[in-house]
């Protein structure tokens, strides 16, 4: 008994001297670093932070302490972390290609319908000038946040229904798919003869119980996370969209911190961009196979389908043009262009390869 007693005893002042020096390193730390968003600690943007989080903590040798609230630990909602994020008490936040669009319509030109034919483009894309663009577009606009980086959270946005499957773009007529506030994703649910209906992200599970919505535009990933597929029984794969996450940094607290510590935080934002693309793509294995297990059914429109699924949705171009003009459609048909040809020719380089 007495050498039990002693054993837990000792176990005890181990972990009190861990937490110690766990606390008294954040608190030694020049400056601390938080990092909040609303996805769990399931989510891909949980992996990234803790990835940015060991670059930057180990590459400052201590001066930099970063701290991770998921869930909504540190702000509630989307509104809340954005004001914490232009205020300068939240560091770091990630939004999505709709939240940004909330705060700079131009940004949405990213949520374009089809633009992008797959991976590879869309993140040839994302890596390249237009990412600098609108760093310097958002600034200029006096938001008072810093794009880092764009990665993923969630793959693709697909067609997800509860009573319906949905091959062709009249299959969506009259049905109530959630959206976010941002109006893209409303425009593109009406131009498929859809009634949009924004809901909170934290309210969706509720809606599609109820009837609120007969669908929504996810990734599967989040369908799964979410227990979304307890209620919707259709996946139609049509790939509208590339779930682009945007990582801001505060510009006030930007400021703040020195050149070096800087460069470091930056670099560690690349680290975290090449988990958060990734992950995706291996978790929506076992994602599709819940799905499936659940009862789920799949469906990989044809090519002909995907035409009309294009062909439907094509005035978005003219709806974004008339709203904020053609520059930032420009920028992107250039990107996509420029992306595409990069592809294209180095598949061409390496398949006229001799072979023995």
């Amino acid at each position: 008994m007495q050498r039990t007693f002693l054993l837990i005893a000792f176990a005890v002042i181990v972990v009190i001297c861990a937490v110690g020096t766990v606390l008294s390193s954040a608190s030694s730390a020049e400056f601390t670093i938080k990092i909040a968003f609303l996805g769990s600690p399931e989510d891909e943007d949980y992996d990234g932070s803790l990835v940015l989080k060991d670059y930057v903590e180990s590459r400052t040798n201590g001066r930099v302490a970063i701290k991770i609230f998921p869930s909504g630990q540190f702000c509630g909602n989307e509104r809340e972390c954005i004001e914490g994020l232009q205020s300068g008490i939240l560091e770091i936040h990630m939004t999505t290609i709709g939240g940004l669009g909330n705060l700079f319509g131009p940004g949405q030109v990213l949520d374009l319908p089809y633009v992008f034919r797959d991976d590879r483009i869309a993140e040839c894309v994302l890596d390249g000038p237009i990412v600098d663009q609108l760093r310097s577009a958002v600034l200029r606009a006096d938001l008072r946040m810093r794009l880092m980086t764009i990665s993923n959270t969630g793959g693709w946005r697909n067609f997800a229904t509860t009573n319906k499957e949905i091959r062709a773009p009249q299959d969506l007529k009259g049905q109530k798919i959630r959206t976010t506030p941002a109006p893209i994703q409303q425009e593109l649910v009406k131009a498929l003869g859809g009634n949009p209906t924004p809901i909170a992200w934290s309210e969706v599970y509720t809606a599609l119980a109820t009837g609120v919505v007969e669908g929504t535009k996810n990734g599967i990933q989040d369908i799964v996370g979410m227990k979304f597929h307890e209620h919707i029984k259709y996946i139609t794969l049509d790939g509208h969209a590339y779930m682009g996450a945007l990582w801001w940094f505060s510009e006030s607290a930007w400021q703040t911190l020195p050149p070096d510590i800087r460069r470091v935080i930056f670099d560690g934002f690349q680290h975290l961009k090449t988990v958060t693309r990734a992950l995706p793509m291996r978790r929506q294995i076992s994602s599709y196979e819940e799905f499936k297990r659940a009862g789920g059914t799949i469906y990989m429109p044809t090519a002909d389908e995907k035409i009309q699924f294009q062909k439907a949705t094509a005035g978005l171009r003219t709806w974004f043009a008339d709203t904020y003009g053609t520059e930032w459609l420009d920028k992107l048909d250039t990107a996509v262009r420029a992306c595409e040809a990069d592809i294209d020719r180095a598949f061409d380089v390496a398949d006229r390869q001799p072979g023995r």
